[in-house]
């Protein structure tokens, strides 16, 4: 393989929008490009470094991401889809990492002030959380990832990676570890924005369209996205920047010619909210139904979602097991050979 690929979800409700444009539809992309392989896990071990105390939330959404997964075109046959949680040599080569990394050098990721911040944790912030750019190491060097895709503000997360995998390979005297590289997602294609236009698209905020969702509740959610505040009347001029819907029509519709004049209409005056919105609707009615409805019938059979979890972890953990083997030949900790 020319290219080893890990990425992944934190299990804590069911994928949306952002999800699919941010990660999803790009994984469904690399796939089937023949010459790599790929490696999805569903973080739930991360997902519980803020959310120990409702492990609940975390259970009943790792069917739903798995069934997120299959509904958009991601296969057993070609990605390896599997459970964080069910592979015990990750938090083995984590608590060996840890000791390759300072509390100073944590403190100053970037990545993690700012979810520190989001979560208002103040000075209580969980050990597991303050440490999972550790554990997320551990997730990239165990299966040997040459390259792992993520947003904008995770690449301190990867230069982490690449400094732990370094340290090990130059402290221990083998090249062990790999390297990896960061893959950014392309232009126009990084976090969407809610459909309220006050942040990214998040559970949290509850401001995403999901991929589950029904026709009239896309529909319902379109129609309430936020536009141009002064544009009051039709005849009014409106303006197209931070416009949620010419965003979303920026990135999802396939005739950008139109959306142009679209946009031209807009600014000069003439065009109301509600034509676009509509216009946005039959876009996304047209692109989520298959979703949907693959969705549906796989949710039908939960017992083939999670049996395919089952092997899949079960792969990855037969790999992982084999570089915890090197690491800890590397080290010099394999007392009985």
């Amino acid at each position: 393989m020319s290219q080893i690929i890990l990425t992944g979800d934190r299990p804590t409700g069911k994928l949306h929008l952002g999800h699919y444009v941010g990660s999803l539809s790009n994984r469904v992309k690399l796939q089937n490009e023949g010459d790599k392989a790929l490696y999805v896990m569903i973080a739930d071990q991360q997902a519980l470094t803020d959310n120990a105390r409702e492990p609940q939330k975390v259970q009943e959404s790792v069917l739903q991401v798995g069934l997120d997964y299959l509904a958009v075109g991601l296969t057993p046959e070609k990605t390896t889809m599997f459970i964080q949680s069910q592979i015990p040599q990750l938090a083995e080569l984590t608590a060996y990492y840890m000791n390759l990394v300072t509390t100073s050098r944590l403190e100053r990721n970037p990545t993690v002030k700012s979810e520190i911040q989001q979560k208002n944790f103040n000075q209580s912030v969980p050990v597991g959380f303050y440490v999972y750019p550790i554990s997320q190491v551990a997730d990239i060097t165990a299966f040997k990832a040459t390259h792992v895709p993520v947003g904008d503000d995770q690449q301190p997360m990867i230069e982490q990676a690449r400094e732990v995998a370094r340290d090990f390979n130059r402290i221990y005297g083998r090249d062990v570890l790999v390297e990896p590289e960061i893959i950014l997602p392309p232009k126009g294609q990084g976090r969407l924005v809610g459909i309220d236009g006050k942040g990214k698209m998040s559970k949290s905020l509850n401001n995403g369209i999901y991929l589950s969702d029904s026709a009239d509740e896309i529909q319902k959610k379109v129609m309430s996205m936020f536009t141009d505040p002064n544009h009051i009347r039709i005849e009014d001029p409106g303006q197209v920047e931070g416009n949620v819907v010419f965003t979303y029509l920026d990135v999802f519709a396939d005739d950008q010619e139109k959306v142009q004049e679209l946009k031209d209409h807009y600014e000069r005056g003439g065009l109301g909210d509600v034509k676009i919105k509509r216009y946005l609707n039959e876009i996304l009615q047209a692109k989520l139904k298959p979703i949907r409805e693959r969705r549906e019938e796989l949710a039908a059979n939960p017992d083939y979602v999670m049996n395919m979890l089952k092997e899949g972890s079960e792969k990855a953990e037969k790999i992982a097991a084999e570089t915890l083997k090197e690491v800890k030949e590397a080290m010099g900790i394999n007392y009985f050979g």
